[in-house]
């Protein structure tokens, strides 16, 4: 199946899981997976959250990703991906001047 997130209506999610401001997301979905293509502005933030029931595989495009992991921070640059298993928990914030692009799997387990 082919997706075309160009076709895909973006969408402002406000406060996403408790972050700050907001992220735009392309986003398709269907009872074993959700794809997103998210574009983060410099101070927004999806918040801190467990994956209960799905894990999670974030692939940077463009900028760089302030990933909080259980408590650990890292950056992940252009072309690096995070990986957030099934019972984990992270966050993620742009911190950087320029949009923040990235890719988020999340197939449900």
């Amino acid at each position: 199946m082919k997706l075309n997130f160009d076709s895909i209506e973006e969408k402002k999610l406000e406060n996403f899981k408790g972050g700050e401001k907001h992220i735009m997301s392309r986003m398709f979905s269907d009872d074993l997976i959700k794809i997103m293509r998210n574009r983060v502005e410099k101070g927004a933030s999806i918040g801190y959250h467990t994956h209960d029931t799905s894990c999670e595989l974030i692939y940077v495009l463009k900028g760089t990703a302030t990933v909080n992991y259980e408590g650990e921070t890292e950056l992940i640059h252009e072309g690096e991906a995070t990986y957030c298993p099934k019972g984990h928990s992270h966050s993620l914030t742009n911190e950087q001047d320029e949009i923040l692009e990235f890719l988020a799997i999340v197939p449900e387990q």
